[in-house]
């Protein structure tokens, strides 16, 4: 098969295309043949070195930890998935592998996709949405009534956990650049503030919920809109020598990797109440290329790589239009 394997820790040098041995598929896997597999920001900063510490990978490693496929093998112990099932998943951390035409991954980190999207839109959607269902309803519990502060809203987590956060009745904020506040709105936040032009924190109400993705000086910030008592969860790494306040929630999530939440996003296409981001598409033997643009940071929604794909994008997928690019 052919596959990007990363042979070192490194820059984006580090990424060869390559023919590669067929991955082999335990009693409890699955093994699936890749159509779309997305660019995370975590791929690169593996490549990087950034998670040697606690990771247990060694090279040639496939990166790429969420996808969309067809299965063409099931374990013995394996139930509820068949040769042929439509699936998508995101893969346990050190055993990554989407980077590549198959995969063996564990039965219980998939589910059955999206019917009415294509599998570039499912792999698009399946990380971000994980982590940002996660992040809202298992540790911040976001509810009715809620007002919520979700940082850069055109991104893929905070897209989606904008259309969760609205999902279950709360009045998201959201911040993004001028070029995006159409895009972050037309995914159901109320209000965007301008980071470039505006200082949030003089906008932006009393929160019950900040959802920080970015980090920084606006991890730190952002207290200034929290109520007390109230919840911050974040996906960043925590500012040097920073003490959260005591009187706050200061929330973590362990984003476990899980069939479960990938039916909750199936779930949420169905009902109308998520789509996918913004997506680029691009081959995958550029995916030195495609880590590049994704650590400037300013992705707007997903890149995803098409591997085996007989169509790009589903006939109608969504209440909304999903832009794509890199045909």
């Amino acid at each position: 098969m052919k596959a990007v394997r990363m042979t070192d820790y490194g820059g984006p040098e580090v990424l060869v295309y390559e023919d590669a041995p067929e991955p082999v598929a335990g009693d409890d896997d699955l093994l699936v043949e890749v159509h779309a597999a997305s660019v995370n920001p975590v791929d690169w900063k593996i490549r990087q070195g950034g998670h040697r510490a606690s990771s247990s990978i060694t090279m040639p490693h496939i990166l790429g930890v969420d996808f969309s496929g067809v299965v063409r093998g099931v374990g013995a112990n394996v139930s509820g998935f068949s040769e042929g099932d439509e699936v998508f998943g995101v893969g346990a951390q050190s055993r990554d592998g989407g980077y590549a035409e198959m995969l063996a991954i564990g039965a219980s980190q998939v589910s059955l996709k999206p019917e009415s999207l294509s599998h570039v839109e499912s792999a698009a959607i399946a990380l971000t949405g994980l982590t940002a269902l996660y992040s809202l309803d298992d540790y911040a519990h976001v509810a009715k009534g809620d007002t919520v502060l979700i940082h850069a809203g055109a991104g893929g987590v905070g897209s989606f956990g904008i259309q969760y956060a609205r999902s279950v009745g709360a009045t998201v904020w959201s911040t993004a650049s001028a070029y995006n506040i159409d895009y972050v709105k037309s995914h159901g936040a109320d209000e965007v503030v301008d980071y470039n032009a505006n200082d949030f924190t003089r906008i932006v109400p009393s929160c019950d919920v900040v959802y920080d993705t970015i980090g920084g000086d606006v991890h730190i910030r952002s207290f200034d809109v929290l109520k007390e008592g109230g919840r911050f969860v974040y996906v960043t790494r925590t500012p040097d020598g920073f003490t959260p306040p005591t009187n706050v929630q200061y929330l973590r999530p362990q984003v476990d990797r899980d069939g479960a939440h990938m039916k909750m996003i199936a779930d949420m296409v169905a009902a109308g109440t998520a789509w996918p981001p913004d997506i680029e598409i691009m081959e995958l033997r550029d995916a030195a290329a495609a880590h590049e643009k994704s650590a400037t940071g300013h992705v707007r929604g997903k890149i995803v790589f098409k591997i085996r794909l007989r169509r790009w994008l589903s006939p109608s997928c969504s209440p909304r239009t999903t832009t794509v690019s890199g045909f």
